[in-house]
């Protein structure tokens, strides 16, 4: 019996691409990083019947028999070992190696002073004056605005600042009163890593920017974790460490605010895409309704910000879909019009049926997010501040819609 019988592959992110010689080659990439030397592997196209194997249903005879039938090539035992061997090695097999390295990284997190800007230096500038002047340059191009006197929220973006610059400050221009006088921060960000459906993820640590750091709001956390469980709100909490979206929003937040701390809660919030398949509402998951319960307690009497970090649509062939002309970056506004008529309205039940209608074929990254701040946020009006399409590759073929909206 070999060690690697019934091994099983943990969640990982797996590209399909062709190597200079016009071969097909499989980008392996370990989003956790629980190897930091190892945080991908680059191997040939036909190992993909493996990895499709490997689902802790198989023997390691099974897998061989398994690339036999892809390929049509015979592969000897010890083979299939080596390269199970490789991502065993790179922590990506769901097994104790992985595990461990899991709890070393989560300790080493939680033992840290705050969670780092983990996008500074790559996404903006990690120099505070640098980005100090390089979020002003994003103002100083937008038309004056009337800042909102009373509000509740905002959508913000979470795409990069080189893309989406204008609209973040749109829309955080718009919401600044709101922003500075703010007791209390909850920003949804949505979770890249999450494979547990409407996963409610959260984490104690501070959060810094290049700006300082926003102290996290224990009380908020506390109660979520109260009322849906320790281990179920925690178990992913390593998430935080490299998650963007949240992140985003909180660097906005904290250069509004001129530098001044402002209690936050960092949520971050797993796919919506079960509901869309299975016919099911968010609005009937206990889980979500006692998480909206329990912010509103906790922050019964404060000034609250309820922001949802989130783009629309994903299309084109960057995320698996046709090409977009002319025409079809059209009709991506008219859609993204539909879809934000019942956000305008504080409608999140219309707004979760819009992309039911749709079978989510659009893509978009901002669904739970989205839903759970206006279930937060309870009866709002919305406004649309600034809106965008967004180039998602070289051939100007694929597009992200992103937009910013206020709440009052």
């Amino acid at each position: 019996m070999s060690k690697y019988d019934y091994a099983k592959l943990r969640p990982i992110e797996v590209k399909s691409l062709v190597d200079d010689f016009g071969r097909p080659v499989l980008l392996l990439r370990d989003l956790m990083k629980l190897n930091p030397e190892t945080p991908y592997l680059l191997t040939p196209g036909y190992w993909g019947a493996v990895l499709i194997a490997c689902d802790g249903e198989h023997t390691v005879l099974e897998m061989c028999r398994e690339f036999q039938k892809y390929t049509g090539l015979f592969l000897p035992d010890d083979n299939m070992e080596k390269f199970l061997e490789r991502l065993d090695l790179a922590c990506f097999l769901d097994n104790a190696r992985a595990q461990a390295a899991q709890q070393q990284a989560l300790e080493r997190y939680r033992r840290a002073p705050n969670r780092p800007p983990a996008n500074a230096g790559l996404s903006y500038p990690a120099s505070a004056d640098v980005l100090r002047r390089e979020l002003q340059g994003y103002m100083d191009q937008i038309p004056d605005t009337e800042e909102l006197k009373q509000g509740q929220g905002l959508i913000s973006p979470h795409i990069d600042y080189g893309r989406g610059g204008l609209v973040y400050a749109q829309v955080w221009k718009r919401a600044a009163k709101l922003a500075r006088e703010a007791d209390c921060a909850i920003i949804l960000g949505t979770d890249h890593k999450s494979a547990i459906p409407a996963q409610i993820t959260l984490t104690r640590q501070n959060y810094a920017t290049p700006f300082g750091v926003l102290p996290t709001d224990l009380r908020v956390v506390d109660a979520i974790a109260g009322a849906l469980g320790e281990e179920a709100v925690f178990q992913s909490e390593l998430h935080h460490k490299d998650e963007w979206s949240v992140e985003l929003a909180a660097v906005w937040l904290h250069f509004i605010r001129d530098g001044e701390p402002c209690s936050m809660a960092p949520i971050l919030c797993g796919s919506f895409h079960h509901f869309v398949n299975n016919g099911h509402s968010p609005a009937e998951d206990t889980t979500l309704a006692d998480m909206v319960t329990a912010i509103k307690e906790a922050t019964a009497g404060q000034k609250v910000l309820v922001v949802a970090a989130g783009d629309l649509a994903h299309i084109g062939p960057a995320f698996g879909g046709p090409p977009v002309d002319l025409a079809g970056r059209v009709r991506l506004q008219e859609d993204d019009n539909k879809l934000l008529a019942p956000v305008f309205a504080g409608d999140a039940d219309g707004f979760f049926d819009v992309i039911r209608s749709e079978a989510d074929s659009r893509n978009i990254c901002g669904i739970s997010c989205i839903y759970l701040a206006m279930q937060i946020m309870g009866a709002v009006q919305g406004e649309l501040v600034s809106y965008d399409r967004c180039l998602a590759d070289e051939q100007e073929t694929s597009f992200v819609s992103v937009c910013g909206v206020t709440f009052s």
